[in-house]
């Protein structure tokens, strides 16, 4: 009941609009290098952004585990993670909640990919997504897809949770295309 009566305020205060503008967001933008991390997932291993070179990279940032666009965007991923595997690409999801929220969310949607915990915000950070609203934090909706060598291909930002996988899977194919070498 807690944690529900806790997702519901936080719903509340990221719809609700802000007494002041955020600043613009920071972090890195396409074609520059994507900030290293080094984060916990839901089973308690460690993820870095070295690990994941020479592959492609769904990095995705949420608010919240257990709030209804988090859980929406969380459930899209997983639908289409056999897409995105088949495109070559690995998928993480990233917020600001600790590694024990983020096993009972993954538990609880049966998500097949690593959800980090970024209890000190310091990729949020690097990556320009951190957000306050009346004196709480949070990593705004965003994603970045990240090339194999370890390059911003493409940032999303207002993302919305149900159709990011598609513009992603898209991207991604379109990206791939134009890397492609052309035969002569």
């Amino acid at each position: 009941m807690r944690s529900v009566l806790f997702a519901v305020v936080w719903c509340l205060l990221l719809v609700v609009p802000a007494f002041a503008a955020e600043p613009a967001p920071a972090g890195p933008t396409d074609g520059q290098p994507a900030p290293a991390f080094r984060l916990q997932d839901q089973k308690g291993k460690w993820h870095t952004l070295d690990q994941y070179q020479g592959h492609w990279l769904v990095l995705y940032f949420y608010p919240k585990d257990f709030t209804p666009g988090c859980t929406k965007q969380v459930c899209a991923f997983r639908d289409d993670i056999a897409q995105l595997r088949k495109a070559g690409a690995d998928v993480l999801g990233v917020s600001l909640d600790d590694v024990k929220s983020h096993a009972e969310f993954a538990e609880k949607h049966k998500v097949p990919f690593p959800l980090l915990a970024d209890v000190d915000k310091a990729a949020a950070r690097s990556y320009g997504v951190l957000g306050e609203r009346m004196g709480l934090s949070y990593a705004r909706r965003e994603t970045f897809l990240i090339d194999p060598h370890g390059q911003v291909a493409r940032r999303y930002v207002d993302v919305d949770p149900e159709q990011n996988v598609k513009d992603v899977l898209a991207d991604l194919d379109r990206l791939k295309t134009a890397a492609a070498p052309t035969a002569g």
